[in-house]
Formats: C-alpha cells, sequence, structure tokens
C-alpha cells in the first residue's frame, strides 16, 4: 500500500477559524495533518501540542496522487489561514489527477 503524510504546526487561523465535524470551529494556534492513501486524503486539526485530533469538515477527500494530496495540504494550510469557518477546498481538476498546473 502507497501513503504519504505532512503535517504543518503553528497555523494561526484567520477570523472564524477552521470548521470540524466533532467539535465546530476551532482557532488559534492549529496543527494541520494530511495523510493520503489509497487514493484518499484525510485531513485533520488539532489545537497545536494537544492531544486530540479532529477531522476537517470536507474530509475525507478523494486525491488520485502524493504529488495532489501534498498540493492538497498546501491549501488546506492556507484556508485554515483564511478562517471564515474554512472547510476543505477543492482542487482544480488538473491537481486532481496529479498533473502539474500550467505556469
Amino acid at each position: 500500500m502507497t501513503w504519504a503524510s505532512w503535517t504543518t504546526r503553528g497555523v494561526y487561523s484567520g477570523h472564524g477559524g477552521v470548521l470540524t465535524e466533532e467539535v465546530g470551529p476551532l482557532s488559534g494556534d492549529l496543527t494541520v495533518h494530511t495523510t493520503w492513501a489509497e487514493g484518499t486524503a484525510q485531513i485533520t486539526v488539532q489545537y497545536t501540542d494537544a492531544a486530540d485530533w479532529f477531522t476537517m469538515s470536507g474530509s475525507p477527500v478523494p486525491c488520485q496522487s502524493e504529488e495532489a494530496s501534498r498540493t492538497l495540504h498546501e491549501a488546506v494550510v492556507e484556508a485554515v489561514r483564511q478562517g471564515s469557518a474554512a472547510t476543505v477546498p477543492a482542487l482544480p481538476p488538473d491537481r486532481e489527477a496529479g498533473e502539474a498546473a500550467a505556469e
């Protein structure tokens, strides 16, 4: 089985924070974690250095490649920084397939 994961600590959420399935919005100093396996990306968040992880609303999502999952992780981190009850953003179709975006 092929899998990959990324974690970004110290992501300060914008006003309104990030929306989670279990507890609603979280805001402040957060850690974002993305795990990709078998064509699916799972995104979780926690208060940095806390024990509990929460599923970001909109997760899991189909994600066809490791490269696309890395791009998705970066998009999620940016969405958390923007706040406004952020949910998992959609990737453009070329990124879903794992292709490089046109520059």
